[in-house]
Parts: structure tokens; C-alpha cells; sequence
């Protein structure tokens, strides 16, 4: 389904609520980096959290639960002892892997203005609140 112009009321369509659900997913930063982490091949849990960093044990299985469930990631449990559990992209994983490459690529390509961005934004915002003490000081 594509919509090709916007709803009188904002929120109405009928298929809103399913696209806003599923992006709201799909574009948290950790289902993000988990997908990415995965484009090479197939990695174990472990693995996964150490390469993504900064994320919980609980979060990450959070997450690929929830990347299964949706079709995006398979779980194979590998009988070992203890048993090994390896996650791989599956097709429409791989094809949303795609855009969130190029998204990735954008993001280093960027990074040092956006960074001189916020730095200007901070200090402007600095000097804003240091006038408005200073006004209401008079």
C-alpha cells in the first residue's frame, strides 16, 4: 500500500497505526545496529552484544525476539552443551538491511557537521539563557 497524498485528518488512514507501529520498531537504534551487526552473517548472541555495545542482555534479547517475530531474523539453536544459539538476517531482513546501510553510511558522512551543529546550537542556547538572567536581574 502507498499513499500518494495525505489524509484530511492527520492519523486517520486506515493503515496508520500499523506503519507507525512498525517503525517505531524498526527504527529504534538497537534494532538498527543489531540488523547491521548481522548483514555479514549469522553471529551468536554473545557476540552480538559485544559488537553493538553498550547494550543490556536483556535488551538484546528483547530485541531479537522481537526481530523473529516479525520475520526479520532467524534463531537457531545448535545442539551443543551448553547449547550454541546463532541469529541470521533472513530475505526480508536483508532487504530492510539495504536502506539502514545507506542510513548508516549518511550518518559517518555527517557526523562531524552535525557534531558543529549542536556545539553552535549549545552555545547560542548558553548565551540566550545568560541574557534572559541578565534581564530579569534589571
Amino acid at each position: 500500500m502507498i499513499v500518494t497524498h495525505a489524509p484530511s485528518q492527520p492519523g486517520t488512514h486506515p493503515g496508520c497505526q500499523k506503519v507507525n507501529q512498525i517503525l517505531g520498531h524498526l527504527g529504534d537504534k538497537w534494532t538498527m545496529l543489531a540488523i547491521l551487526m548481522l548483514v555479514e552473517r549469522s553471529r551468536r548472541f554473545n557476540e552480538l552484544k559485544r559488537l553493538i555495545g553498550g547494550i543490556s542482555q536483556q535488551m538484546l534479547t528483547r530485541t531479537l525476539k522481537a526481530l523473529e517475530r516479525d520475520g526479520m531474523v532467524t534463531r537457531t539453536v545448535h545442539p551443543t552443551v551448553p547449547p550454541q544459539v546463532e541469529y541470521a538476517l533472513t530475505d526480508l531482513g536483508r532487504s530492510l538491511s539495504e536502506p539502514l546501510m545507506h542510513m548508516a553510511a549518511w550518518t559517518l558522512e555527517h557526523v562531524g557537521e552535525i557534531e558543529a551543529h549542536r556545539v553552535r546550537h549549545e552555545e547560542q542556547a548558553g548565551r540566550r539563557a545568560q541574557t534572559g538572567s541578565e534581564l530579569a536581574n534589571l
